[in-house]
């Protein structure tokens, strides 16, 4: 089977469903931005100094293959994000940042690659977040995911300091 279908050449794509849609469409865009922000991580893991961010952030990516399958079909299935992985990902977040002081600064992106990454991530997935809300107000989505998304940004938030040994004000 070859990877150039001619199926999508006059604007249109396939959702999970089948069900053919505009590929300016807002679901197509929100499961397009999580794409980017998986390439994004991808990046971020290659590029990690240390081994414990690059597996957890090998983890957070396995995850993400199901949310994208979420925007991509039609909203009326059952999520294959479930309140169970919201949890675990909170549970993630809550376990770097027990580590981690409180801040009272904001960070400029950058200290390493890795790390810049990671913040290209964490604002990718803030624009998905976005264009899920946008969708949210006209077609079904999931609470699972939308919460899901929400606590994406904040992971890779959590993962840049982690990878940067950002533990104090600079």
């Amino acid at each position: 089977m070859s990877i150039t279908t001619k199926t999508g050449d006059k604007g249109e794509t396939s959702l999970l469903t089948g069900e053919r849609v505009k590929k300016g469409g807002l679901r197509v865009d929100t499961y397009g931005t999580l794409d980017e922000v998986n390439s994004a991580l991808g990046l971020a893991r290659a590029f990690a100094d240390k081994d414990d961010v690059a597996e957890r952030i090998h983890e957070l990516q396995k995850n993400l293959p199901r949310l994208m399958a979420d925007f991509a079909s039609n909203g009326e299935a059952e999520p294959r994000i479930t309140m169970a992985d919201v949890k675990a990902l909170e549970d993630k977040c809550d376990d770097i940042e027990s580590d981690l002081p409180e801040e009272h600064e904001f960070i400029i992106p950058g200290g390493s690659q890795s790390g810049a990454m990671l913040d290209l991530a964490r604002t990718t997935a803030r624009r998905a977040e976005r264009c899920a809300w946008r969708l949210a107000a006209e077609e079904n989505v999931a609470e699972s995911d939308m919460i899901y998304l929400n606590r994406l940004s904040d992971y890779c938030y959590l993962l840049m300091r982690l990878e940067e040994d950002i533990y104090e004000d600079d």
